[in-house]
């Protein structure tokens, strides 16, 4: 993954958050429920290493703001 820019995390309630799971819809799960706390980059691409067991994916989040299920 490319490294964290410093814009992503300027200001307070702003975070990066790097899943690491065993497969994809665990993985998928994880950045839907993100998703449906805070504000978030969505649901993103998941990607696996070659021969590395897991699966990773990136999520841009401010914890400051709602996410879609807000009331």
């Amino acid at each position: 993954m490319k490294p964290i820019d410093e814009k992503h995390i300027v200001e307070p309630g702003l975070v990066v958050v790097d899943i690491t799971g065993g497969d994809e819809d665990t993985v998928l799960a994880v950045m839907a429920a993100l998703e449906e706390r805070w504000a978030t980059s969505g649901v993103g691409p998941v990607r696996r290493d070659p021969g590395e067991p897991s699966v990773r994916a990136r999520v841009y989040a401010d914890v400051l703001r709602p996410g879609r299920e807000a009331p």
